[in-house]
């Protein structure tokens, strides 16, 4: 499945209902032309990201869980390559649809209308009921095994006894000094890897040591709320990727599946594989981050004697090594460079943290490096922790697209 999918990349691909629909305006009359057949996967993308940003989970480990279920589910379903369209079409949408219905139950109502939409345009007869009862089938499969994974909310956030104080030991921060959070994560079932610590990093520079020193200053010059030294631009790349990295991340991925003309299998695949390797990076995130405690920012430079020193924005509560929005990038980065290629069509993005401004990207490292230089000018992250970060997460991407087949079949 993932062989195809390589072997269909190219730099700029339409979606294949714009392909064929330019293809049939050169051929034949304009009152010729059939209709264009509505993309499917695309379709319950935007269903699924709907569902998710009305009344998703608040943990985001659990939404990348809700993807990750219903795309695996999907791609299972449409594991027979040689099945019609409209069995497709329909073995997709039962798949998401049940996984969305049963871990958003809130949506129902939408879901159920989406649904209808979608069988609406499939003729009546085997295909469309083998398809949807293939992925509802799929998808009550893996629910049943995902049971109890330790991924909902009350687990992620199990309660952390704050350590006691120390030289370079996490402690809770300014301004709520709030307990730790997303330590449950390294408790949880991955899907792929062995354990959480699979790729557990190398401990974190000592504190007093050269790489040490150089990191705090960085940040202590740059991350400061009342800094003279970074620029208008960086201020800007901070506040961009502020917010949580899956909603940052839900327009890059469907840009790359609205681009991609592999066949609708090896598309749903792509989805699946990229929430899958995120579920898995998170929770070797926490493995690490909660192995090492490393301290953030801010308290080593008010323990240092800066005691009035402010990051840009407000320090997330959980250890700094490393930056999960790193290994978050990191594992996108290596998803969609290894299944659609490293560069594509120019793209733009927003950010509901940076209101008003728009960025153009034409690689997929590109979102990588500004996530790694932004959790700095944030003050919030030491470097080594954001470069680190980056590196676990495509550590963790390469084992999920290693061991795809035996995910998807």
């Amino acid at each position: 499945m993932i062989s195809r999918l390589r072997r269909s990349r190219r730099p700029y691909l339409l979606a294949p209902a714009v392909a064929l629909a330019a293809v049939a305006a050169t051929v034949a009359p304009a009152d010729a032309v059939p209709a264009a057949r509505t993309d499917v996967a695309l379709e319950w993308y935007d269903v699924t990201a709907e569902t998710i940003g009305a009344a998703g989970a608040p943990s985001q480990i659990t939404n990348s869980r809700t993807w990750a279920i219903g795309w695996v589910a999907a791609a299972r379903a449409l594991r027979d390559g040689g099945r019609s369209p409209d069995y497709q079409d329909a073995a997709l949408a039962g798949a998401v649809h049940h996984t969305l219905s049963a871990l958003v139950p809130a949506r129902a109502t939408e879901l159920n209308a989406a649904l209808e939409t979608t069988l609406d345009r499939i003729p009546d007869g085997r295909a469309e009921d083998t398809g949807l009862a293939a992925g509802r089938a799929e998808a009550a499969a893996l629910l049943a095994d995902r049971e109890g994974d330790g991924l909902d909310p009350v687990s992620v956030n199990s309660p952390f006894p704050t350590p006691d104080p120390a030289p370079g030991v996490w402690q809770p921060t300014p301004p709520a000094y709030g307990p730790g959070l997303q330590s449950g994560n390294r408790f949880a079932r991955p899907f792929l890897l062995a354990s959480a610590d699979q790729y557990r990093l190398e401990p974190p520079p000592a504190p007093g040591s050269p790489r040490y020193e150089a990191d705090l200053a960085e940040v202590r010059d740059y991350g400061a709320a009342d800094s003279t030294v970074r620029t208008a631009r960086q201020t800007e790349t901070a506040a961009f990727w502020y917010g949580s990295s899956q909603v940052l991340y839900t327009e890059p991925l469907r840009v790359a599946l609205a681009r991609s003309g592999a066949a609708t299998a090896d598309r749903a695949a792509l989805v699946a594989l990229f929430h899958v390797a995120l579920v898995d990076t998170q929770i070797a995130t926490s493995d690490s981050k909660y192995a090492y405690l490393s301290w953030r920012p801010v308290t080593a430079l008010r323990a240092g004697g800066v005691t009035d020193w402010t990051p840009l924005h407000v320090t997330p509560s959980h250890p700094d090594y490393p930056s999960g929005h790193s290994t978050y990038a990191g594992a996108a980065e290596a998803v969609l460079t290894a299944l659609t290629g490293a560069r594509t069509a120019p793209f733009e993005l927003t950010s509901p943290t940076a209101p008003g401004v728009t960025r153009t990207y034409t690689a997929w490292r590109q979102l990588t490096l500004e996530n790694i230089d932004a959790r700095v000018w944030s003050g919030i992250h030491t470097r080594t922790a954001d470069v680190a970060g980056a590196r676990l997460g495509r550590e963790v991407a390469a084992h999920t697209l290693r061991n795809a087949e035996r995910l998807l079949g």
